[in-house]
């Protein structure tokens, strides 16, 4: 199972961003039952996108980039601001989601503004990540 654990974090971080984006579009449309399922499911995504992770590198470690060079340096800054950015994101998306469920709305699109850029380039930088240390 270990071998194709990358892979499927790749298509959660993927889906994740997919439905954020979604989400932002309904709720530009004022569609709102419908955002708050998108935003709640791309929630559950990322949930299951990190134990899958976790369990990935309980059993594998840490995985170094392969190539050297100015990639390497590329894949290293991406990587870096990913991971910093990453370390963020369930803090922010637990927050944006309670007070988006408790009603507190302009508290919810106060923080929202800053959740979903740091939780959308994190989803997609993570799918990056993937295809350089793996498809390069």
């Amino acid at each position: 199972m270990t071998p194709v654990l990358p892979t499927v974090n790749a298509i959660l971080n993927a889906t994740a961003a997919v439905l954020l984006v979604w989400g932002y579009t309904l709720i530009r449309r004022k569609r709102f039952a419908q955002h708050r399922k998108v935003m709640q499911t791309a929630f559950v995504v990322s949930c299951l996108f990190l134990v899958c992770y976790l369990v990935y590198h309980y059993q594998v470690g840490s995985v170094r980039f392969p190539k050297t060079g100015a990639i390497k340096t590329l894949y290293l800054a991406i990587l870096g601001t990913h991971t910093i950015l990453a370390a963020a994101v369930p803090v922010l998306a637990i927050i944006t989601l309670r007070r988006g469920l408790s009603a507190r709305y302009d508290k919810h699109r106060r923080i929202a503004r800053w959740t979903l850029p740091i939780w959308l380039y994190v989803s997609v930088t993570g799918v990056v990540v993937y295809l350089m240390l793996y498809h390069l």
